[in-house]
């Protein structure tokens, strides 16, 4: 990702802030990822049952590592030794959580969300369920509106996670869409078969229950 320059990029923080408190979601800014671990300390309290997606920016801060240190019931999808049967139980659990983590596939300047899953156990838990939500998002998520959001996900969000999974899909071995061929793709086209991860398509606007997403911009590049 070009770097931008910090003027720049403290302009469009301050302007995608804005937008997502309009949007009734909290947001913060932190300068780096041992700050924004200082921040989930204060927003995340001893004893609250906590979970999350999978993601790959929740393991660059090391807020698991913080999980596992006792002072949270954490309901760990990841433990060694699980069945696919034990897993599905814990993303269900998920639902009834105090808290849920994870990360966003791109936050627009307008103060919305958007993100793309296979299964949808996280995105299901971004919009209904966890009492509370919070996103921790790199600077090189913010995109200036859903148009831009669409083209992230077809051409670095899904190829990276696509690697990531060892799923056998068009864009794990080419780095973007197989809809990208097309002269005006959609939003929701892309390749066949098992291995997709783009099968349900979320956007988060205005919020009904104030402040129980929170999202977390962090001023550096975290995730894909």
């Amino acid at each position: 990702m070009e770097k931008i320059p910090m003027e720049i990029l403290e302009l469009r923080i301050k302007k995608t802030i804005e937008n997502l408190k309009k949007n009734n979601m909290e947001a913060y800014c932190c300068e780096n990822t041992a700050e924004a671990l200082e921040l989930f300390k204060k927003l995340v309290k001893p004893g609250d049952t906590v979970t999350h997606g999978g993601s790959e920016t929740l393991k660059q801060l090391g807020i698991r590592e913080l999980l596992k240190s006792g002072e949270y019931n954490y309901l760990d999808r990841d433990k060694s030794g699980l069945t696919r049967e034990e897993i599905e139980e814990i993303y269900r659990k998920a639902y009834f959580a105090d808290v849920y983590l994870t990360s966003s596939n791109a936050v627009t300047e307008n103060g919305e969300l958007y993100n793309v899953d296979g299964n949808s156990n996280r995105i299901s838990a971004i919009l209904y369920g966890p009492k509370s939500v919070i996103m921790f998002v790199g600077y090189n998520k913010l995109v200036r509106n859903l148009d831009e959001a669409i083209m992230r996900v077809k051409t670095l969000a899904a190829p990276a996670n696509t690697v990531r999974l060892s799923c056998e899909t068009p864009c794990s071995k080419t780095g973007e869409c197989i809809s990208l061929k097309k002269d005006n793709p959609s939003m929701c086209d892309g390749c066949g078969g098992s291995g997709r991860i783009c099968c349900n398509y979320a956007v988060s606007a205005q919020q009904r229950h104030k402040n129980r997403i929170k999202v977390v911009i962090i001023k550096e590049q975290l995730g894909y």
